[in-house]
């Protein structure tokens, strides 16, 4: 029988911001956009939680909801270096291992009973050993499927292992509400409860034709997983497809050159994070909202590239190409994707592009000493 666990880290990016200032621990942190802003909470505290505030929440309301709480800015780049780290302590547990996000973790142990014996006993020493080690909070579900795992892992959180045993998945699930289900939004749950489907027992026991006709292969899969059964297949050799960074703006912005401003120091970022996982991208792409809201993408390919001089200009040309409509900007975003492994050659007499790259992972080295702000890069202006 199968045997999956799903390990999803607590409040993950608050926890690392706890890591990286202490005077956070035990106080309502919500990082994201600032009050007043209008940003979103990317994730919050449990401190906070009790008064109402969520993930994907605007940052204005979550302010009025908890005023007391700290409000504190994105670190992505730590976020990316303490999920490589615990990773590296996952490797050496299953015999497969996939990293379904920055901080969600599918291991499969099936066959390994007589290796490690109680599954129980080993999601308390995974758990302990990521605290120990990191100072991560994390939790664990075990099930015989992903789904059931996954669904787990958020059962008693946090800090909590729930395992469910072969043959209990259907009584397991059946009380819950039809949101608890992976890939169930507000719209396919308004869907469900319109028609009087509240739990995920209702969904098991109506017809699988009726789900099939009514919301198609959708909802065929969405009944199988009603009924415990689920997908056993670990997906290894997890990429990151892209990485991107925006900046909602607390008033529309109708300035270009502040506009520059903005874009220039999100460069900075993006192309720090790129080096800090030692990678490098082959695609450039900007993303312009306006203030009533229309928004326009664009993109350009170029060689695999972490020099934010090259991509800064690059992106000020797709902008200024952009821009057309005179009218105030909401928020700004550059992304970057087709991402390949940073390699550089060894040689007798280096360029100026491979001084330039050591000069660059050499800034990395004092930002991530010093913070961000400690250096600033000065780029040359296209005309």
């Amino acid at each position: 029988m199968p045997v999956i666990f799903h390990l999803d880290l607590d409040t993950f990016f608050v926890s690392v911001e706890r890591i990286l200032d202490p005077s956070l621990n035990g106080k309502p942190v919500i990082v994201g956009g600032k009050p007043g802003s209008r940003g979103v909470v990317s994730s919050c505290s449990y401190e906070t939680r009790k008064f109402g505030v969520r993930s994907g929440m605007p940052s204005t309301r979550a302010y009025k909801l908890c005023p007391q709480a700290i409000f504190v800015n994105c670190s992505f780049s730590e976020y990316s270096r303490y999920s490589h780290l615990v990773k590296k302590i996952l490797e050496k547990y299953p015999p497969l291992l996939e990293q379904a996000s920055v901080d969600e973790f599918y291991m499969d142990f099936t066959g390994t009973e007589r290796i490690y014996g109680n599954f129980m006993l080993l999601a308390e020493r995974i758990l302990d050993e990521i605290r120990d080690e990191l100072k991560l909070p994390a939790s664990i579900g075990i099930g015989s499927n992903k789904t059931i795992a996954k669904i787990c892992s958020d059962f008693n959180k946090p800090k909590g292992i729930t395992y469910i045993p072969p043959g209990s998945e259907k009584d397991f699930l059946a009380p819950l509400p039809v949101e608890t289900m992976p890939g169930v939004g507000k719209v396919f749950a308004g869907a469900l409860r319109s028609r009087g489907i509240a739990t995920i027992g209702d969904i098991a026991r109506l017809p699988a034709e009726y789900f099939a006709s009514v919301f198609g292969k959708g909802g065929l899969d969405l009944w199988e997983r009603a009924n415990g059964k689920g997908s056993e297949t670990l997906v290894q050799n997890w990429e990151r497809k892209g990485i991107s960074c925006e900046r909602t703006f607390n008033r529309d912005i109708s300035s270009l050159p502040e506009i520059e401003s903005y874009l220039f120091n999100l460069v900075g970022k993006i192309c720090q994070q790129l080096r800090d996982e030692n990678k490098m991208a082959g695609n450039i792409h900007i993303k312009l909202r306006y203030s009533d809201f229309s928004t326009i993408t664009r993109a350009c390919r170029v060689p695999p590239t972490v020099d934010d001089r090259f991509v800064y200009e690059t992106a000020l040309n797709l902008l200024r190409k952009g821009y057309t409509r005179r009218v105030g900007v909401r928020l700004i975003g550059i992304g970057m994707s087709s991402l390949v492994e940073f390699h550089s050659q060894d040689s007798l007499f280096e360029t100026k592009e491979e001084k330039r790259e050591k000069m660059m992972f050499a800034v990395n080295k004092i930002r991530d000493k010093f913070g961000f702000s400690a250096i600033e890069l000065g780029v040359r202006t296209p005309p």
